[in-house]
């Protein structure tokens, strides 16, 4: 009995250190390798962010490919970018199309494979992905001249 319970406690640590683990992932903004930029301030992430900024260049549309609600990346960008709301977001967005700002709002995905797939047939596309899971051919853009896994990165 006293086995079991050591080995059981074990267990218990080690799936702590695991969701403490994933909960400190960095949360990567990611682009196809063709989209010319490297380093984005901020602030440009923001208006990005916001569909405020809408080229990457004359001929390259921004397309912003955002998780669905509940997803830890998603959480990340409406708090820590946008300091918003999910409700505030949608009417956001709403408002923008409806004005015509903008013809169509981010595209929603459901996993961090849907992105990495959306970005590489989407040129143009941004999203944000764990970094753990982004995919050797996509760039991971940095954010005030910092990577995820930088000291100081903004995207926790």
């Amino acid at each position: 009995m006293h086995r079991f319970k050591i080995l059981f406690l074990l267990l218990i640590i080690q799936v702590s250190a695991y969701a403490s683990e994933l909960a400190a992932s960095d949360i990567a903004v990611v682009v196809r390798p063709d989209v010319p930029v490297n380093n984005l301030s901020f602030a440009d992430l923001r208006r990005l962010a916001l569909g405020d900024r809408q080229f990457w260049s004359s001929n390259l549309k921004v397309t912003l490919v955002i998780r669905a609600p509940l997803a830890r990346e998603r959480d990340v960008v409406l708090k820590d970018i946008l300091q918003m709301t999910e409700a505030q977001f949608r009417q956001y967005w709403i408002g923008k199309v409806f004005r015509a700002e903008s013809v169509v709002g981010p595209k929603t995905v459901y996993s961090n494979e849907m992105a990495a797939a959306l970005i590489t047939n989407l040129p143009g596309s941004i999203a944000f992905m764990d970094a753990a899971t982004v995919p050797k051919d996509l760039k991971r853009l940095r954010i005030d001249g910092l990577l995820p896994g930088d000291k100081g990165y903004p995207l926790r």
